[in-house]
């Protein structure tokens, strides 16, 4: 059956706040030994359409320009990759390292001649892929987490549009924005099953036509057992070919070394 249980898949395990806690802890690392040394780590951002600008697409998440910037960043990072862990573990690698990538280059292909930093364009990947996703798979417990993620970051969508605010990276939202959307579309998440309801949660449920239902009384006594021929099982049915008797061969080998200790 290729339908999965969700209990399989929606599980809270170290990893899921772990991993979210390190990354942000590297970001705030390296923000502190950037402005603790003066090393100006932002020119190793993402330079639009040049070759060593590439190395922003690996780099630029990991670098922000001051602490109003990475503070903005870091709780929607911090609640977004935890989210993406719980609900989407087994495409959560990918979304967060080919998210990165992909937007990256995008923003190289896209962006304006100035240097692109922070880790915005990962965030709109998140909030992108997890509302898409989520409205998707047509799952109740995956669209609200798509509603939350609206009522929470909604109005980041403002950001993506380049006349709203011309100090931010408008561009690395926009490219956020479209690879997680693609993401959500690429990526395939298991089928989740609906609440099994039994038989006698059913509305249309009638005691009377039950089978096991008729055993009882109506005080509940169990007063009809099962007749012995109902549930005997013909042992010729099951053994329906005789099988082969097992032939043993015994072969006598002589133990030369004993002969050879006796002597």
């Amino acid at each position: 059956m290729r339908h999965n249980n969700e209990l399989n898949h929606f599980k809270f395990s170290p990893s899921t706040w772990i991993i979210p806690t390190f990354f942000l802890m590297f970001v705030w690392f390296v923000f502190y030994v950037d402005n603790s040394f003066h090393l100006h780590l932002d020119k190793h951002g993402i330079l639009p359409r040049t070759f060593s600008g590439l190395q922003g697409v690996l780099f630029s998440p990991f670098l922000h320009g001051d602490l109003g910037h990475i503070a903005n960043n870091s709780m929607p990072l911090f609640i977004l990759t935890t989210a993406l862990i719980y609900f989407y573990r087994e495409v959560s690698l990918k979304v967060l390292v080919y998210g990165i990538l992909l937007s990256g280059i995008l923003t190289w292909l896209i962006g304006r001649e100035s240097y692109h930093i922070g880790a915005s364009g990962l965030i709109y990947v998140l909030v992108s892929f997890i509302f898409f996703k989520g409205m998707m798979t047509q799952y109740y417990r995956l669209m609200a987490l798509s509603l939350t993620v609206v009522v929470l970051y909604g109005g980041m969508i403002w950001y993506v549009f380049p006349e709203v605010d011309k100090t931010i990276s408008w561009e690395g939202h926009l490219a956020g924005l479209i690879t997680g959307f693609v993401f959500a579309v690429r990526f395939k998440t298991p089928d989740y099953v609906k609440d099994i309801q039994y038989e006698w949660e059913k509305p249309d449920f009638d005691p009377n036509n039950d089978p096991f239902m008729k055993r009882f009384d109506e005080n509940g006594n169990f007063v009809n057992p099962p007749k012995p021929e109902e549930i005997m099982v013909d042992y010729e049915e099951i053994v329906s070919e005789p099988t082969e008797p097992v032939q043993y061969v015994y072969v006598f080998k002589e133990n030369k070394e004993e002969d050879q200790v006796s002597e």
